[in-house]
C-alpha cells in the first residue's frame, strides 16, 4: 500500500457533537487530540457570538491553541430556483464570510441548496461564479461540495460539470467518502483530479450491509471500521502528491462513556492507521 507523505489531519466538529460541547470546548479538544486543523460549524460560532462570546475570543482561542481553522460548514442559499431567495442568502453568505474572515477560517463550503432540483447544472454554475467572486472579495475560498443525498449535486461528476461550466481556475471541491458512496460517485473519478481541486477530503467509513439508498450520515464509521478500499483513496492522493487535509467527520449519536478528548485521538489514530498504512501508537 502507497503511503501518503505530506497530508495533513484535521477534526470536524460534528464528530463531537454527541458531547454538546461549546466551541472553545471543541478548539481544545482537537488540540489536544493532536489535530493540525478543525472545522467549525456556523452555527456554533453564532451560539457563542449570541451567548456574549467575541470574534477577538475565538479568533485568540484558534491562534493560542496553535490549531488552523481549515474550513467552517454553513447553509446559506448560494443557489436557488428563486432569484429573491438567492439574494437574500448571498447577502448571508458575504455576513458569514467576513466573520469567518475575521476569526481566521482559511475557506468556506458551498454545498447543495435545498431549492436547486430544477436548475440546470449550468445555471448553478453561473451562481457558483457569483459565490466565488464573493469570497475573494473577502478573501476566503470556497468548497464547492456535493452530497450524495441531493436532487441536484449529488455527485463528483455534477461537480465537475459545475466546475467546468463556471470558467473558474482551480475550481476546489469538499470531498467525502460517504457522499461519494451514497449518492454513487465512484472512486476511479478522483483520477480526473489535480492537487489544486481539493480543498479538504472528509473522511470516514459504512458497513457493507446498508446500501445506497439506507445509509445516512449517522451510520457513518471511524476510518477502517467499514468496507472502504482505502488503498485505492490513498493511491490516488499519493499520486496527485496531496498535502492538504483530511478531515474526520462523523455523526455518531453517542459514544456512550467515552471522553471527547478519547474520541478525537481514537478518530486521529484511526485515519493515520488506514491514510498512512501502518500502525499508530496511542
Amino acid at each position: 500500500m502507497k503511503q501518503m507523505r505530506h497530508v495533513k489531519f484535521a477534526l470536524n466538529s460534528s464528530t463531537l457533537f454527541p458531547f454538546n460541547l461549546n466551541i472553545l470546548e471543541q478548539i481544545r479538544i482537537a488540540t489536544e487530540a493532536g489535530y493540525d486543523g478543525i472545522e467549525l460549524w456556523m452555527k456554533d460560532i453564532v451560539t457563542f457570538l449570541e451567548s456574549g462570546g467575541s470574534l477577538r475570543e475565538l479568533r485568540d482561542c484558534i491562534t493560542d491553541h496553535g490549531i488552523s481553522l481549515v474550513n467552517t460548514i454553513t447553509f446559506f442559499n448560494w443557489s436557488d430556483e428563486d432569484e429573491q431567495r438567492m439574494k437574500e442568502g448571498l447577502k448571508e453568505a458575504k455576513e458569514e464570510m467576513r466573520i469567518l474572515k475575521e476569526i481566521g477560517s482559511r475557506a468556506v463550503a458551498a454545498p447543495p441548496c435545498e431549492n436547486m432540483e430544477n436548475l440546470s447544472l449550468a445555471e448553478i454554475a453561473d451562481h457558483f461564479v457569483t459565490l466565488t467572486t464573493l469570497s475573494e472579495q473577502i478573501g476566503l475560498d470556497v468548497y464547492l461540495e456535493f452530497w450524495g443525498h441531493a436532487k441536484k449535486l449529488a455527485t463528483l461528476s455534477e461537480a465537475m460539470f459545475i466546475a467546468l461550466e463556471s470558467g473558474l481556475p482551480n475550481v476546489k471541491f469538499l470531498l467525502d467518502t460517504f457522499h461519494m458512496y451514497k449518492g454513487g460517485s465512484s472512486f476511479d473519478n478522483l483520477a480526473y483530479l489535480k492537487r489544486e481541486n481539493i480543498g479538504i477530503f472528509h473522511v470516514n467509513d459504512y458497513p457493507k450491509y446498508l446500501t445506497r439508498n439506507q445509509i445516512t450520515d449517522r451510520e457513518r464509521l471511524f476510518p477502517g471500521d467499514g468496507v472502504i478500499t482505502t488503498e485505492k483513496v490513498v493511491s490516488y492522493l499519493e499520486n496527485i502528491n496531496y498535502q492538504g487535509y483530511l478531515s474526520l467527520e462523523l455523526f455518531m449519536e453517542s459514544f456512550e462513556n467515552q471522553t471527547p478528548t478519547a474520541v478525537a485521538a481514537y478518530g486521529l489514530k484511526k485515519m493515520k492507521q488506514a491514510y498512512l498504512g501502518k500502525s499508530v501508537g496511542g
